[in-house]
């Protein structure tokens, strides 16, 4: 039995959230939702959640759980708006702890607990726990973040930003705990999989040439294809290339609001008196001379 998996694209953001269902008992999970939000305006909205729920009603499928891959530094987590609609609890790898001390003096958040108990679950390395009927499996694939997981479900595995489309590499692991060299391991970790895993993205940026956005992809594809980690690729020559490429890479325009939110389980700050809430922003005057 395989899982039913339903893909949901969000363009802003380029993020693929994954509706996931056991087709025995009809019990879902959602995988790297995305919560709204137009930092011009400083505006959430939860259409791209609504939009989740409403085919999870459509299907009659119940959802019970919110699995994050990692924090995300592109988009807001809608793993809050989730739970308080359904009652689903939220899960992450235990390594989130390492990022939230990373992240609390960046922001000074000195309200923020980095035990990682703002999410419901934290997941080991090779735990594993039920899906209705199913199982799923966990598998930590640190180098992009430090608390990077995948999901196993039956064929198919959910990366989260390890890979992407072959015709267009892998994640950038120049984040403060990345790492290119884990990153290469995790990636081969991935890749020693059965060839027809189907491996399932949380983004696509659209390679030269290709004008469709893709997300599926499988093991024997990606060592086949990849052109940054395909066979024959050594360790340190994707580390060479990784570092040169993650040199050049802008920084995410959601970076400083999704990191803050998304390491409290996706939970926005708390109002302030004047009833506003207020992310923040660090300020660093660059040296002259």
């Amino acid at each position: 039995m395989q899982p039913i998996i339903e893909a949901f694209f969000d363009e802003p953001t380029n993020t693929i959230t994954y509706l996931v269902a056991d087709p025995a008992t009809g019990q879902a999970a959602v995988i790297d939702p995305v919560h709204d939000f137009d930092p011009a305006r400083g505006e959430v909205d939860s259409a791209s959640v609504d939009h989740v729920l409403a085919r999870a009603e459509e299907r009659g499928w119940r959802i019970a759980m919110v699995l994050e891959t990692h924090a995300h530094a592109d988009h807001l987590s809608g793993a809050p708006l989730i739970k308080a609609r359904t009652g689903a609890w939220i899960g992450i790898g235990e390594h989130i702890r390492d990022v939230q001390k990373i992240f609390r003096p960046v922001f000074n958040l000195t309200d923020l607990k980095t035990d990682g108990s703002d999410f419901d679950r934290l997941f080991a390395d090779g735990e594993r726990f039920a899906l209705g009927e199913m199982e799923v499996e966990v598998l930590h694939v640190p180098g992009h973040t430090p608390a990077d997981i995948a999901y196993r479900i039956g064929d198919a595995a959910f990366v989260g930003d390890t890979l992407f489309m072959a015709d267009y590499g892998t994640a950038r692991a120049d984040f403060p705990g990345g790492d290119a060299r884990t990153l290469y391991r995790s990636i081969r970790r991935l890749l020693a999989l059965p060839d027809d895993t189907r491996l399932f993205l949380c983004h696509d940026y659209k390679a030269p040439g290709r004008d469709d956005y893709r997300w599926e992809t499988t093991v024997g594809e990606q060592r086949r294809a990849s052109v940054h980690v395909h066979d024959g690729v050594s360790e340190d020559d994707f580390v060479a290339m990784r570092e040169a490429r993650d040199a050049t890479l802008a920084v995410p325009k959601l970076l400083l609001p999704s990191i803050q939110v998304n390491i409290r389980a996706g939970q926005l700050p708390e109002a302030e008196a004047n009833g506003v809430r207020y992310l923040r922003i660090p300020v660093k005057p660059r040296a002259s001379g």
